[in-house]
């Protein structure tokens, strides 16, 4: 009975996975490693340009509001000035009357034409006519010109998007009166860079194209992995702090000025990495067996770190107190 027992606990730790052998040996070497900081950064954009109104008016309607995305072209306001449509209506009266006078004089430059084959007409007289009709073509041109240009002050209304990107600012409503040059809206270009503000002690260790990380816990879904590069660093400190800017795939879902935590490179610090199935846990501390000179070997209470896989060493976990260099740990 008893050996039945032992059989099926031996089977049940085999199919729950593989074995460590215990008593095995790890030398414990501290190691110069790259340290990481976790700042904070402000998405920014990198052009922030204004929908500025070419012509002066009232605004009738207003399709956009803070937050919407827009595209290079699209109409957000549309300004109406009523001078501008009683202008057109008097021009297109002037354009029918130059239209019927050029018809008037080419039917009378066509019948004098007809009578000065038989003499009726003198050549001064036709000469006349001829100038006539060139008065009255060349009057319709004008007027037509004239109107053209009310019509393009006309679509000259609609407010156009200047660049793809989000809305900011909306400072009008309809019915405000905007003359030319004023800003009806603020839009963000869809260029987003992280904006970031490094601590004085760490510009040393700073500059451009070092790799940059966003905290796992601010990282929104359109961030693909959440890796970056460094772009720019200011030559200027500023309350103490440096400031830079990164670039990161996918900050897109960002809102404008919205707050996330970067992980960014602060140098180089002597750390101890260890694996960690040579560490145990018991009643919310973490120990490792280590061996001393004489041979035995007893618990010490350890301060566990962030994960530090490493080359050789994928379950490498970093060691902030408890251990020091030549230490040789004892696998439980």
């Amino acid at each position: 009975m008893r050996a039945r027992l032992l059989s099926s606990l031996l089977l049940s730790t085999l199919l729950a996975g593989p074995v460590l052998a215990a008593g095995e040996e790890f030398t414990v070497a501290v190691q110069s490693l790259p340290d990481q900081k976790s700042v904070f950064a402000t998405v920014e954009s990198v052009n922030k340009v204004p929908a500025r109104v070419r012509t002066g008016g009232t605004i009738t309607g207003l399709s956009v509001k803070e937050g919407d995305a827009v595209t290079a072209g699209q109409v957000i306001a549309t300004i109406g000035d009523q001078k501008l449509a009683l202008q057109q209506g008097g021009l297109d009266a002037q354009i029918a009357a130059a239209r019927a006078q050029m018809d008037q004089a080419q039917a009378d430059l066509k019948r004098a034409e007809e009578l000065s084959r038989n003499g009726f007409v003198t050549r001064q007289r036709l000469d006349e006519l001829r100038t006539a009709a060139n008065v009255a073509a060349n009057n319709l041109k004008a007027r037509t010109a004239e109107r053209a240009v009310v019509g393009q002050q006309m679509n000259e209304g609609q407010v156009l998007a200047p660049t793809s990107g989000r809305v900011l600012s909306v400072p009008v409503t309809p019915g405000t009166v905007v003359m030319a040059g004023e800003a009806v809206a603020m839009i963000a270009e869809r260029d987003y860079v992280l904006r970031l503000s490094v601590p004085e002690r760490h510009a040393s260790s700073l500059k451009s194209g070092d790799p940059v990380r966003l905290d796992g816990e601010d990282m929104a879904p359109g961030a693909a992995d959440g890796t970056g590069a460094i772009t720019l660093v200011y030559p200027q400190i500023s309350d103490g702090r440096v400031q830079a800017d990164a670039r990161v795939a996918g900050l897109g879902d960002y809102y404008v000025g919205q707050r996330v935590r970067v992980l960014v490179p602060a140098g180089a610090r002597p750390t101890i990495v260890v694996p960690a199935s040579y560490l145990t846990s018991r009643f919310g501390l973490d120990y490792a067996q280590l061996r001393g000179a004489d041979g035995k070997t007893l618990q010490v209470p350890v301060q566990r770190g962030q994960n530090r896989p490493l080359p050789g060493l994928a379950d490498g976990v970093e060691i902030l107190s408890g251990l020091s260099n030549g230490d040789i740990m004892v696998r439980p």
